[in-house]
């Protein structure tokens, strides 16, 4: 099966039954960019219905074992995630009340610096700050995977320094194959490569580029080289797909209530506010050749496996639990 460690809403049993067409086993959903605290359990209220709704094909996963038991049961496992620690509203005892309604991810920051620390884009990363450091601690009590895709590199350093838990890098790839200030650079993946992390890779064209997108074959050959960075236990899927977006939820993604401007995220400025989809991966289910283009690409059986969903179950048990 393929765990894909981050993709963004809307939802719908189509797409639900797409992923599964594609052997997807789990996924990480966004249950918020810059919700707050309330906003984001309607947000979570919305996926329990659409688990309830659905509950033939899919399950909200807690720990490793819900996963795997989902795949058993021939069901598709969403795990509960937010790109934005604003959900916590400043207020460290969220941490275990989110984690008990069931999210198991959260990223620090997302593109603006926040009370945890720096994004990045911001041209001058602070670190960690002293609320950030207590809730890399509570996260790491509670079984809520950190996540650091938008986070500044600095925050990051410090942030895998401060955790006593493997943490991740959901969706972002190595700057060093292809240069962006949302990518990371070297010395931050061996940091999460010596925390016992993963890095998922992305198939979002703008941080991702064109050659790595034209093809499956082309986006192994991007794999292929983030493993020998890293070695072959630090690196999985993260595809970065968005389901159903529209203008608006792209408006609400890049600035949300920050800023009456312009701002083009991970685009150029002055680019197209939607980027083409990778072509291998115009429909999420395309996902389910990544298997066979992988051992084209020279990996073999247990190698495609670690890639496709091994390296993102072993920090899921060490994480959440079994």
């Amino acid at each position: 099966m393929i765990i894909d460690g981050l993709q963004c809403e809307y939802f719908s049993r189509d797409v639900f039954q797409a992923l599964r067409r594609g052997d997807v086993g789990c996924v990480t959903v966004t249950a918020g960019f810059w919700e707050g605290p309330v906003e984001t359990m309607d947000k979570i209220a919305h996926y329990r219905d659409l688990e309830r709704d659905n509950a033939d094909i899919v399950r909200i996963a807690r720990t490793a074992a819900d996963i795997e038991a989902a795949r058993a049961d021939n069901r598709m496992a969403l795990l509960l995630g937010s790109q934005n620690s604003e959900l916590l509203g400043g207020r460290i005892r969220f941490v275990e009340l989110f984690a008990d309604m069931g999210v198991r991810v959260i990223q620090l920051t997302y593109n603006n610096q926040n009370a945890i620390g720096g994004s990045c884009y911001e041209p001058n990363d602070s670190g960690l700050a002293r609320f950030g450091h207590q809730a890399v601690k509570e996260m790491n009590r509670c079984g809520v995977l950190i996540d650091l895709s938008h986070v500044g590199n600095r925050t990051s350093l410090d942030a895998i320094r401060a955790s006593e838990k493997p943490v991740a890098i959901t969706h972002a790839n190595a700057q060093s194959v292809v240069p962006h200030a949302r990518n990371k650079p070297d010395d931050v993946l061996r940091a999460l490569r010596d925390n016992g992390g993963v890095l998922g890779c992305a198939a979002y064209r703008n941080i991702t580029g064109d050659h790595y997108c034209s093809s499956v074959d082309a986006w192994c050959e991007l794999v292929k080289r983030t493993v020998d960075l890293m070695g072959i236990d630090h690196v999985g899927v993260g595809t970065d797909y968005s389901h159903n977006f529209t203008l608006a939820d792209y408006d609400w993604m890049r600035r949300g209530r920050w800023t009456r401007g312009e701002d083009s995220g991970a685009g150029r400025p002055g680019g197209p506010v939607i980027v083409p989809k990778a072509e291998w991966l115009q429909s999420v289910e395309g996902i389910g050749a990544l298997t066979a283009a992988l051992g084209r690409a020279g990996f073999n059986a247990e190698e495609v496996a670690k890639i496709t969903h091994g390296n993102w179950l072993r920090i899921y048990r060490t994480v959440f639990g079994a």
